[in-house]
């Protein structure tokens, strides 16, 4: 079934393509997608070209030309409402700081924590209330190399460090944003290029010498590699402002048209990643302040680069990996393999401790009184400890202690019962032994040599 599906996305696709800018061109239309079709809001399973509106309007108050057709070149359309939106960057008025969620600021640069520029942006209505200098937050992604001189980057978003096009190389930025309590301590690089193309939203910073980093996500781990998205897959994303969440990629061919505001405007972007909220862990997937942050599968595979999403959290949109990292001309920093050996060269030696009672112990009799004891004795007992050890070329060595006793680098340190009561002049330990047994020389000789050869397999390096 699923490679029937895939089939079929990819017959439906050249289609798709080439009626996109058709569609987008049409009223109130800013998304085409391969989908499937629903009628009266169920998903009939049925794979067609999905357009997306602001909102739905009756045919009779559409023109002709702004009609979604029912079918295209045989393949059957679906339009569907959706309101996109950028998820970030977060930005407040100077004046007017409220700082949002993960404000840490972190003494290792990492991907999934707060970042922004140090510079504010004047801005004016509509993109804002009121015109005034605002301050912004978004999310570092991941760290990056630079393929050109090896210089290590942090990854984000042309519209987190860049915001608009007053941005220059060279511009300072921090760590947390100035909307999460930054300041110019704070500051960890410079903004060094940018993108704003057909398929990616994305910008590097190089950092600061000196400035410690590390190749991994915060609350994901260390990264692993990249590869590309595919239908179906789980994943998961941690930002500046919903933090760690989850989600399913529903679709790698979204184009979408967002405006940027300012002096940027509207953009259209193709080829992107379309993911859908898991909402048994998350409420949503992503929001404003979570631009920026990369997108990765189970195997801590980085997939995409968030950058828009849903206004009802539903959904959110993702440039393909590959086209960030080649646009930006960057690898990925990937966390370094540590290769355990295996091991393959475990002996296993059987030490049966023949564990009696002390020499020591002796009984006292005091003229006129029953017999008492001074030490506490124990019975006869047989304890097998299942000692694993390896060759001298093994790196590691395993005990697994499989006996009643406790194992100690001294030997077998043996607990001693209590013992029972006095009958007959002599102390019952429960089992049967007397105080005042005699035991055989070489009951003691084999005990005692079985402590010495677990204390040796304790000690020895080479064992």
């Amino acid at each position: 079934m699923v490679d029937e599906r895939a089939q079929a996305r990819a017959q439906i696709r050249g289609t798709k393509q080439g009626a996109e800018s058709d569609l987008l061109a049409r009223k109130n239309v800013i998304g085409v997608d391969i989908a499937d079709k629903e009628t009266d809001g169920k998903n009939t399973g049925q794979l067609a070209i999905v357009v997306f509106v602001d909102a739905k309007q009756p045919m009779s108050k559409l023109s002709a030309a702004d009609r979604v057709p029912k079918e295209i070149d045989g393949i059957p359309t679906d339009v569907q409402e959706m309101t996109v939106e950028l998820q970030g960057p977060s930005m407040e008025l100077v004046d007017e700081v409220t700082p949002q969620v993960d404000t840490t600021a972190y003494s290792t640069l990492h991907g999934g924590i707060s970042m922004g520029p140090l510079r504010s942006v004047y801005l004016t209505p509509p993109d804002v209330p009121s015109a005034g200098n605002y301050i912004f937050a978004g999310t570092l992604g991941a760290m990056v190399r630079d393929r050109g001189n090896g210089a290590t980057m942090a990854l984000t978003n042309f519209h987190v460090a860049c915001v608009n096009n007053t941005w220059s190389v060279g511009d300072r930025m921090v760590q947390p944003s100035l909307l999460d309590g930054g300041s110019s301590g704070n500051q960890f690089g410079s903004l060094s290029r940018a993108t704003l193309s057909d398929a990616v939203d994305g910008s590097v910073v190089t950092v600061d010498t000196g400035k410690s980093t590390t190749a991994s996500v915060q609350d994901i781990g260390d990264v692993a590699g990249h590869t590309a998205a595919t239908v179906g897959a789980a994943v998961r994303k941690r930002g500046r402002t919903t933090e760690l969440t989850y989600g399913t990629v529903v679709s790698t061919d979204f184009t979408v048209s967002i405006n940027y505001g300012s002096d940027v405007g509207s953009h259209t972007l193709h080829h992107q990643i379309r993911i859908q909220t898991d909402t048994s862990q998350s409420a949503r997937f992503s929001d404003h302040g979570d631009s920026g942050s990369v997108i990765m599968d189970g195997n801590r595979m980085v997939v995409g680069l968030l950058f828009a999403g849903s206004s009802d959290g539903q959904w959110t949109f993702a440039n393909p990996i590959q086209s960030v990292l080649d646009e930006l001309n960057v690898d990925l920093m990937v966390a370094p393999v540590v290769t355990r050996p295996i091991i393959s060269c475990l002996n296993t030696r059987l030490v049966v401790c023949n564990i009696t009672r002390p020499a020591a112990c002796v009984l006292t009799r005091t003229a006129g009184c029953n017999v008492t004891r001074t030490v506490v004795c124990i019975t006869t007992r047989t304890v097998t400890c299942n000692i694993t050890t390896r060759a001298a070329s093994c790196p590691v060595l395993t005990r697994t202690p499989t006996c009643n006793v406790l194992l100690t680098r001294a030997g077998c340190n043996i607990p001693i019962p209590d013992p029972g009561p006095v009958e007959n002049g002599q102390v019952d330990d429960g089992h049967g032994y007397g105080a005042t047994t005699d035991l055989p020389e070489e009951y003691w000789a084999g005990y005692l040599a079985a402590l010495e050869e677990v204390n040796e397999l304790d000690q020895s390096d080479e064992v």
